[in-house]
């Protein structure tokens, strides 16, 4: 069987990452878990078990990398063909890694896949399964919200896939969810580690955009399963986030909009927020796994 190493970012998220760390280290699948810490403040690290197993290694940053700086800091690190990306305020359930680790291998040019992310009341959460948000899609999903839809023909798409029924196996799929993500090394080689120009969120869709431009498959595979606690290191800075989550679709859309589209990206951060991440924009940062 193969194994992987795992890379969790962590940042204030209390007892949510000591249950993350165990869920992932019962598997004998696991051969070692990297936990960045992004300068936590809440003695996030102290709930961790004393003596701990010795597959477990702590990379205590003294800023706030964001999660795509913080994840390749621990990428470099990794030496298994196979790595598991993970929240810290997920739960794996049992033999979700040894499912994700087969689909990974189970045909030529798979480069990611991503499980089945429950609610805590067991029922599926948005996001482990969508489209790219290009902007017609978000056109729809502004239409839907505003419930507009209704004054339609026909009714809009949709880049959420959530509600659609599950596939009875592992499906390609356009994106998978960043909480939790299990690549290939040789994919990251191929196409580089997250993009850092992400501070947080929009990082994992960039990743999968990129690697479907190279050829790499992406799959989602539903009898892989994993409780993620939303938005647990987010809660006492909601506006922090929803800041970070514009930034990044302004960053995201001119990607993959046709000449022109980009006037469709979300303005409510400003003109001058857009034109700084211009400047700031650079390709992915040089890279090299041990």
């Amino acid at each position: 069987m193969k194994r992987c190493d795992v890379v969790i970012v962590n940042f204030n998220t209390g007892q949510f990452l000591t249950a993350a760390v165990e869920s992932v280290l019962r598997s004998r699948s696991v051969a070692h878990v990297y936990i960045v810490d992004n300068a936590s403040t809440d003695g996030s690290l102290d709930f961790l078990p004393q003596g701990h197993d010795d597959r477990l290694t702590i990379i205590n940053n003294t800023a706030n990398l964001g999660f795509a700086g913080a994840c390749n800091l621990g990428l470099m690190r990794t030496a298994s063909e196979n790595v598991l990306l993970l929240n810290p305020d997920c739960y794996v359930m049992e033999g979700a890694i040894e499912r994700l680790i087969t689909a990974l291998w189970s045909a030529n040019h798979v480069g990611m896949v991503g499980p089945l992310p429950l609610n805590p009341d067991l029922s599926e959460q948005a996001g482990g399964r969508r489209k790219l948000p290009m902007p017609s899609l978000v056109l729809a999903r502004v239409i839907g919200e505003a419930r507009l839809h209704r004054l339609l023909p026909f009714r809009p798409p949709y880049f959420l896939q959530h509600k659609d029924p599950l596939p009875e196996g592992p499906a390609e799929v356009e994106a998978i969810s960043g909480a939790c993500m299990m690549v290939r090394g040789e994919m990251i080689t191929d196409i580089g580690p997250l993009d850092e120009g992400y501070f947080l969120h929009g990082e994992d869709l960039d990743w999968c955009m990129r690697a479907w431009r190279r050829g790499w498959k992406v799959l989602f595979v539903p009898e892989a399963q994993v409780v993620h606690h939303k938005g647990v290191s987010s809660q006492t800075q909601p506006l922090t986030v929803e800041y970070y989550k514009h930034v990044g679709m302004v960053r995201f859309y001119p990607q993959v909009a046709r000449p022109g589209a980009a006037a469709l990206v979300p303005r409510t951060i400003g003109s001058w927020y857009l034109d700084k991440i211009r400047r700031d924009s650079c390709p992915p940062p040089a890279f090299s796994r041990n």
